[in-house]
């Protein structure tokens, strides 16, 4: 009787349900209070701050922290919303975040930093330079040259980590916001997805085992500036040349020939446009070092390029993996229970 109680507490916690159109679980009990913790001075111009938040483990049956970053904007203009834990049909769903024009709906909750449960306050975008509010975040003038400091009234203490439910935060998307979610977007870039997963493989993320309080809970290092490169005198990424070249991925096999034919003449395609956009940046910032002959003006111009060049990278790593998504998937075997 009791390993039947206990079954079924475990079933109550995980059950797969579709929300949104996207698989996701849904999970009886909300996650844990987040934590607070210091954010890491910003590495440079063009980061931008993704604050940490609970992901949950169904393997494990339970919730993980991932902890907050700087990221490099994947392309300018654009603005993180970060994800956030909503209730929905009697269980809790996880809403991914984004890239967009805009900051939309992220649940009412308080991330900090500039995110503080409605639109964000730490930056905006100006003449294709992103600056940065000192006031809400931690930033160093020798590092970031675009600063400016407005003081924002934060009249939200909740550290609840979830909206609707029992005791979750009670708010809805105005009409702007769900706007702002039907405009075009770009998902969590390859190394946010990689950050992700580091904190799911690392048993001290886990809320059972730090009790709700991560140790760290935000990393110093920004990702996506390929700073896990460890050798002794790594090649500094400048212009696109320097980067690695485009990796085709594996070809699909789903069993249907003509979706498969119309899917890999899609990855052609992009790795044709991707290739262009490289050669294209790669003759601007070429260009523009015969203009500039000074150091002092080659040093600046150089940290503008490798700017550009992560960016675009970002921006690329996005795409292939929107692309990824929508890959033909292999049809179910007959005779199978459909879950």
């Amino acid at each position: 009787m009791r390993t039947l109680r206990t079954l079924l507490a475990f079933l109550a916690l995980a059950i797969p349900a579709v929300v949104l159109g996207q698989i996701g679980v849904s999970i009886a009990i909300g996650p844990p209070p987040l934590p607070a913790y210091e954010q890491p001075v910003c590495p440079g111009d063009g980061y931008m701050w993704t604050p940490g938040y609970w992901a949950y483990d169904d393997s494990v049956s339970d919730y993980y922290w991932v902890d907050g970053a700087w990221v490099m904007a994947p392309e300018e203009g654009l603005l993180w919303t970060p994800g956030y834990w909503g209730w929905n049909n009697g269980g809790f769903f996880f809403n991914n975040g984004y890239w967009g024009p805009e900051v939309g709906f992220y649940g009412g909750i308080n991330y900090g930093f500039g995110y503080f449960g409605e639109g964000y306050g730490g930056g905006r975008w100006d003449s294709g330079h992103f600056f940065y509010n000192r006031s809400v975040n931690n930033v160093d003038s020798a590092r970031n040259h675009n600063v400016y400091n407005t003081t924002i009234e934060n009249h939200n203490d909740n550290r609840v980590s979830f909206n609707g439910g029992s005791g979750g935060i009670a708010v809805r998307a105005t009409s702007q916001q769900e706007a702002a979610a039907r405009q075009k977007h770009l998902p969590a870039v390859t190394t946010q997805t990689e950050h992700a997963q580091a904190a799911r493989a690392n048993p001290a993320s886990r809320a059972m085992v730090n009790h709700g309080q991560p140790s760290i809970a935000a990393t110093a290092l920004p990702i996506g500036s390929n700073d896990h490169q460890k050798t002794a005198a790594p090649r500094a990424v400048v212009h696109p040349n320097d980067l690695a070249p485009i990796a085709r991925p594996a070809p699909v096999n789903s069993g249907n020939a003509k979706a498969d034919q119309k899917y890999e003449a899609k990855q052609d395609k992009l790795i044709a446009s991707q290739t262009q956009e490289r050669q294209q940046l790669q003759q601007k910032q070429e260009s523009q070092q015969r203009l500039n002959a000074s150091p002092s003006q080659t040093q600046q111009l150089e940290q503008r390029h490798s700017q550009q060049t992560q960016q675009l990278s970002q921006k690329h790593d996005a795409q292939q993996q929107s692309l990824q998504s929508r890959q033909p998937q292999a049809r179910p075997s007959g005779g199978g229970v459909r879950r």
